[in-house]
């Protein structure tokens, strides 16, 4: 697979190629400041004819010109397809190929002739499938390298050559291994066949994609997104579609990485977000057995109940008046008209908008045995009238789904009533809060607690239904949190990303197929990624020491990335001048860091919670600057102080654990304790450096 050298036999340009190359870039992106020059001075007065067009039109051409951006740091190309027969033709003995740029967005020139392909369209997926043993008939793969910008390498895979053997890409390899300093960088050239083959999987199935560290989860489910909305760009723009993310950083990750793939309107959200309204206001916190109970599917059962209990049976005749008549409806047929709505099963409130509908068609019943005629105006004023709505108050009252939240977790007799038989006493009392809340803008409203009010807003109405959504770090949710998510996707599909040995709540994900029943997609497709490029293959191999124990049945991810002595783990002895543990500890510490810092790159030192801030004292004393998780990487900043609660998503070259023991023991569960630790252990993309002065857990010392 050679790389830089010209190649003379290269049809652009027989002599020098790179050349060639960096002048079709300058080309491109010359076509593209056109494209977005004319745009911008498009003239629509003659072409609208009343405000409302005008302003509808003006808003599509910016956000036209804003597409048309050419953004700095992400290269317009970064691969080159040589086709052997011209796409779409007969394969002709002699027929001429084409040559085709692939890119994050769709470039032509003045002509109307394409100079760069979007990677989503159909010509470019070869780039990612072709092989020697498939080229597709691709006779060449070009990929490019970049600096700052700047085109300074290329790489050919000559897929028809049989001297040419198949090798992994250097360049590929450079750029997923690439120090994380700066900005986010652009991943849609490092996609892989199997990915990719989920990537375009279609819009009407939901997949769930269970994967280990470094295998690309999350490239997998952005790229799903952006080609979906390529692909299918105007039925999503009818129905919509929603990234979950599992909080704040990786909604900011997202923001910076969609647009290099061609997608700029996408909304984003966390469950909690999702969920939680201007009237209800999360600022309480469960213990664990408490929002466990909360979190449990049997909830939904609860609260079912609750709301379908505020429907009571008449025991008095309905009287209608209608001018000098009177029409009586018999309590016990008022009676069959709810019971049938209740046994329909459908909402609370559109049974509740129906039954002034379904009593006044029987007072027209009766006023056509009567003799006379009525239409369908004189059964809307019957459901209108006072004697229907009063009824109608009585039997099926307006519920309010925040209160009758407050009134499950406030009143024990309320509770019990609802609850007899499916939760125990004990799971009662921890569900029930200490001190009732007087209303709702009081009550301590805990993340749990919105997600139960969000289920009561489904009951009595339907929640609006998006066309996709794509759902990160799911292993973590509730059961109540999967209804939560797929509620906005009941209609549409979803992508699924997580996995199940990263579960780091008590409340974690067991088992896809049970978690997909409450997402109700339970016919989902599951795929699994098993090959890793991010983890070296010594640090993933080491932290699979602890699968047997928090994920029985995992296949351990196979690392692509050789990295020999990527991996140090070293006992801290007490130091006989101080002798004091935690100071050795510290000097240990610091020591790592210090040789992290010598590599080029991010570092970061992740450690129990508890001991972060003894670990921050240190780091002052010894004028060592550290930034907090989600603070950006810098050139003059690079380490970064990292609690093990927080350390899920991030990514450092080098990696300094502090006392895995200590991470193990800050959460609730040895098992949950086992799943934090093999998150930090993971989050190394060069070098892992692990510390201990107590003995290591006996999973990962085995």
């Amino acid at each position: 697979m050679p790389s830089h050298a010209p190649d003379p036999t290269d049809p652009l340009d027989p002599t020098d190629p790179l050349a060639r190359e960096r002048a079709q870039l300058a080309a491109s992106r010359s076509a593209l400041r056109a494209m977005r020059e004319e745009v911008e001075s498009l003239d629509i007065r003659d072409v609208t004819a009343n405000w409302v067009n005008a302003a509808v039109l003006d808003a599509q051409i910016k956000e036209r010109i804003t597409a048309l951006a050419d953004l700095a740091h992400t290269p317009l190309f970064f691969g080159r397809l040589d086709y052997l027969h011209t796409v779409g033709a007969e394969e002709a003995e002699g027929a001429e190929g084409e040559s085709f740029y692939i890119g994050r967005r769709h470039v032509h020139d003045a002509q109307g002739d394409p100079m760069v392909i979007d990677w989503r369209a159909p010509v470019s997926q070869p780039f990612y499938r072709a092989s020697k043993k498939n080229p597709l008939d691709v006779r060449l793969r070009r990929r490019f390298g970049y600096t700052s910008g700047d085109l300074t390498a290329y790489e050919d895979e000559h897929l028809l050559d049989p001297a040419e053997s198949e090798q992994t890409s250097a360049l590929l390899q450079a750029e997923i291994e690439r120090p994380r300093v700066g900005p986010m960088r652009d991943i849609v050239a490092t996609i892989q066949p199997e990915q990719d083959e989920i990537v375009r999987s279609g819009l009407g199935g939901t997949v769930c994609v269970q994967g280990g560290p470094g295998t690309g989860k999350t490239a997998v489910g952005l790229h799903r997104v952006a080609y979906l909305l390529y692909a299918h760009r105007e039925r999503l723009a009818r129905t919509g579609t929603l990234v979950v993310g599992p909080n704040a950083s990786f909604l900011h990750y997202i923001e910076q990485v969609l647009p290099a793939l061609g997608e700029l309107e996408v909304k984003q959200a966390t469950v909690e977000s999702l969920v939680t309204s201007d009237a209800v206001q999360v600022r309480g916190t469960d213990p664990a057995p408490t929002a466990l109970v909360k979190g449990d599917a049997r909830m939904a059962e609860v609260l079912r109940r609750a709301l379908r209990a505020h429907v009571s049976m008449p025991t008095e005749p309905l009287m209608v008046v209608r001018g000098s008549r009177r029409w009586r409806v018999p309590a016990y047929e008022v009676e069959e008209i709810v019971r049938e709505l209740l046994g329909r099963d459908i909402r609370y409130g559109a049974a509740r908008e129906a039954l002034p509908q379904r009593i006044a068609h029987a007072v027209l019943v009766r006023m056509e045995q009567a003799g006379e005629a009525p239409d369908d105006r004189v059964q809307d004023a019957v459901a209108r009238s006072s004697a229907v709505k009063a009824a109608v108050k009585a039997v099926w009252p307006q519920v309010d789904p925040a209160r009758l939240v407050l009134r499950l977790l406030s009143d024990a007799e309320f509770l019990a009533e609802h609850a007899e038989g499916v939760l125990t006493e004990e799971e009662q009392r921890a569900v029930l809060w200490p001190k009732p809340a007087r209303s709702v803008k009081s009550a301590p409203w805990s993340a749990a607690d919105a997600v139960l009010i969000d289920e009561a807003n489904d009951l009595v109405a339907r929640t609006h239904s998006l066309g996709h959504v794509v759902l990160d770090e799911a292993q973590d949710l509730s059961p109540m949190q999967y209804r939560a998510v797929g509620r906005r996707c009941s209609t549409g599909s979803a992508t699924v990303l997580g996995d199940l040995a990263q579960g780091t709540t008590p409340w974690a994900t067991a088992d896809w197929t049970e978690a997909l029943r409450h997402l109700g997609k339970p016919d989902a497709v599951v795929e699994e990624l098993t090959a890793g490029f991010r983890v070296p293959r010594e640090v993933i191999a080491y932290a699979s020491r602890l699968l047997p124990a928090i994920a029985p049945g995992l296949v351990e991810v196979r690392s692509v990335r050789e990295s020999p002595g990527a991996l140090s783990v070293r006992e801290v002895a007490a130091n006989p001048a101080t002798d004091s543990d935690s100071g050795a500890a510290a000097a240990a510490v610091l020591d790592a860091c210090r040789e992290a810092l010598k590599q080029e790159g991010s570092t970061g030192l992740i450690a129990a919670d508890a001991r972060v801030p003894a670990l921050a004292a240190a780091l002052d004393a010894a004028g060592m600057p550290y930034l907090s998780p989600g603070e950006e990487t810098t050139a003059e900043a690079r380490l970064t102080l990292v609690p093990a609660s927080l350390a899920k998503g991030l990514e450092y070259d080098y990696v300094v654990l502090d006392e895995p023991a200590a991470v193990v023991a800050g959460e609730p569960d040895e098992r949950t304790g086992l799943r934090r630790l093999y998150v930090a252990l993971t989050r190394a993309v060069s070098g892992l450096t692990v510390l201990h002065a107590t003995p290591l857990p006996t999973a990962l010392a085995a």
